[in-house]
């Protein structure tokens, strides 16, 4: 389902751009209104200068990086993993250990990993969007006739699919844009019209799990970071129960025990970080199984129920873990360099684990850990454009004082040399994510071409950093975490290498928030800002993100039908303060935008171009919150490369 007929509520220059995109209006029509808009193909800007070839050519290996991520097991003893080798991300099969990649999708809009069905069908299934709107639909995939069936029902946004245990069917969640409850549905995806409604859910309610057995479907419904619950739904009667009904606490990853009598869950229970803890199904009580001092992020469960395979998050560093079920004994995993452990899966028969890692030096390959020999095998070695990778070393991880005495953590890549060098602040999205020091072929770039710093703080309300940090940010405290960059522009003039006058904030989604609020308060000591899929106001935001989202985001922001929550809102919103927007400033927007809908751009350009600003707009017609496509991304690069070339005084490539 493509929501174009939503990007834009009511902003005067969204009409402008409607109806000179339908040819009812003429260039000089728009020009009055502000700069002409161009066209060319399915992106739409304003103000962007011609990208100048170097820029392109030098770009080029960079931009041409691939990864791959482990999906799931193939019958025939390979593995299924999601790589790109055109526009979007396909699902590819890989015979052998750095076997050749068969790709088995051939889509334009891109797709979701493969999930195999539990028989000796050899089907998988994968979700698939339309132009970024994240209205996935589920589909088969069947290897004998290389056809793929949708079984979901056009129109609605599924998500959270689940085979059963013996492959007969699947589970899924499903709702529409309006809706924030959503339906629990089961079918055999061979027969669509097999589709039957389980139960209408409340809020984001989705499957985690089918028992041992196959009689029951174990529910998580998300309300925020901090609160979940979980239900057990009787197939046969329909009767749903939650689990420990009287306990507000949050579940991560959840699995029921090989027996069907426990659920192992990762959780906050009396806790300020994730821990592992069972749930006897019984009497409801909860037993320690494995804790850290740092959040367990994800695991899984052999087949048999004796190992537990679990990643926890040491200061955003992944790090694997085992744990004996029966014997208590923590067998030694496999070591790694620093990085991003993803994918964590057991082989249907327990003699293998697969997972995804990426680190500085590589941008994400496929694993497999062979259990009985501890043989750990890549499978993969994804391309890397030309680079010489060894150059790409771990950022430096440091902390810096905010104005309240709160420590901050953040990463530090320093180029070569005595600087000073122009600092590039990268902010992440969420709020409640967290900047961790993966591969990224943009910072590499921005240090190693550029001769940029790169800082990437985790402002307070990140997440990995336990219960009471993360909610450091919430509604009446929502600018605290803007006074950490402020903080952190304070610590860049401490540095003899950094060059206080240069310096960039730049970021995404949430993070596009804070480049607009950081140039709200800092434009006196900001070169530029770049604000991609950001919020520009909280009010509008939360009256015009889809609905299925409303109730989430409100948990965080604040509920804006509150009259003091409003007005709080509304006057810590950029859009609000465009007066305050000195400092050069490019917007980027993908129009099917369900999250962040496209008319936060608009007001913003308008709000900083009646205040005497000129900022520089990019639109994707055919993305949504980010760019997917391999073209578009690679001029959005250019783009901002350009603009970061010009407002830090840098020479061209």
């Amino acid at each position: 389902m493509k929501n174009t007929q939503r990007w834009f509520p009511a902003p005067l220059s969204a009409c402008v751009l409607a109806l000179a995109l339908s040819g009812g209006l003429t260039a000089a029509a728009v020009a009055e209104q502000g700069p002409e808009r161009i066209q060319q193909g399915n992106l739409v800007m304003e103000n962007i200068p011609e990208i100048p070839p170097g820029i392109r050519e030098r770009l080029r290996q960079f931009q041409n990086v691939r990864s791959a991520s482990f999906s799931d097991f193939a019958p025939d003893g390979g593995i299924y993993i999601l790589t790109r080798f055109g526009e979007t991300n396909q699902i590819h099969h890989v015979a052998q250990p750095m076997g050749k990649r068969r790709q088995i999708t051939f889509y334009d809009e891109r797709t979701s990993g493969a999930s195999v069905r539990p028989d000796d069908s050899g089907q998988f299934m994968f979700t698939r969007d339309v132009g970024g709107d994240e209205f996935f639909q589920v589909f088969l995939f069947d290897p004998a006739t290389a056809r793929s069936i949708q079984f979901t029902e056009s129109g609605t946004r599924n998500l959270s699919a689940r085979w059963s245990p013996d492959g007969a069917k699947v589970a899924w969640a499903s709702t529409t844009w309006e809706e924030p409850n959503h339906k629990i549905w089961v079918a055999d995806p061979t027969d669509p019209a097999s589709r039957r409604l389980l139960v209408q859910a409340e809020g984001t309610t989705v499957p985690a799990d089918w028992s041992p057995d196959g009689t029951r479907l174990l529910l998580s419904r998300y309300i925020s970071i901090n609160e979940s619950r979980l239900f057990l739904l009787d197939l046969d009667s329909g009767d749903m129960e939650q689990i420990n009904p009287d306990q507000q606490v949050a579940y991560g990853a959840v699995r029921f025990s090989a027996d069907g009598s426990r659920l192992f869950v990762v959780t906050d229970a009396d806790a300020e970080f994730r821990r592992i803890k069972t749930i006897d199904l019984d009497s409801g009580a909860m037993t320690l199984v494995s804790e850290h001092p740092w959040d367990v992020q994800a695991m899984d469960l052999s087949p048999d129920g004796s190992l537990l395979a679990y990643t926890i998050n040491a200061g955003g560093i992944a790090e694997l873990h085992f744990l004996n079920l029966e014997t208590g004994e923590r067998p030694e995993a496999p070591q790694l360099p620093a990085g991003l452990i993803g994918g964590l899966s057991f082989s249907p028969d327990g003699e293998r684990l697969a997972f995804s890692h990426s680190y500085a030096g590589s941008p994400g390959d496929a694993w497999v850990l062979e259990m009985d020999s501890g043989e750990l095998v890549r499978w993969t070695e994804s391309e890397v454009g030309g680079l010489d990778t060894s150059r790409f070393q771990p950022p430096e991880l440091i902390s810096f004082t905010s104005f309240d005495g709160l420590e901050i953590p953040a990463f530090i890549h320093r180029p070569e040399g005595d600087g000073p060098h122009p600092v590039i602040v990268s902010i992440h999205g969420g709020p409640e994510a967290q900047a961790r020091p993966g591969f990224s072929s943009t910072f590499m770039y921005w240090v190693h071409e550029l001769g940029a710093a790169v800082a990437v703080p985790n402002v307070r309300g990140s997440s990995g950093y336990g219960n009471e940090f993360v909610n450091l940010d919430n509604v009446f405290l929502r600018e605290n975490s803007v006074f950490d960059i402020g903080a952190l522009l304070d610590w860049i003039a401490e540095q003899p290498d950094l060059d206080e006058n240069r310096v960039v904030v730049y970021g995404g989604s949430y993070g596009g928030y804070m480049v607009l609020a950081s140039l709200m308060h800092f434009s006196d000591r900001l070169a530029g800002g770049i604000n991609i899929v950001g919020i520009s106001n909280f009010v509008t935001f939360l009256e015009n993100t889809a609905g299925y989202r409303q109730d989430l985001r409100r948990v965080e922001y604040g509920d804006e039908r509150i009259p003091e929550v409003r007005e709080f809102l509304e006057s810590i919103s950029p859009s609000n303060n465009a007066h305050r927007i000195t400092a050069p400033l490019f917007i980027i927007q993908g129009a099917n935008d369900p999250r962040v809908p496209a008319s936060e751009a608009e007001q913003i350009l308008t709000a900083v171009r009646e205040a005497g600003g000129d900022p520089w707009y990019l639109l994707a017609l055919d993305e949504g919150h980010g760019f997917a496509r391999q073209s578009n991304r690679d001029f959005q690069r250019e783009a901002e490369t350009l603009f970061l070339i010009e407002v830090l005084g840098l020479e061209q490539p």
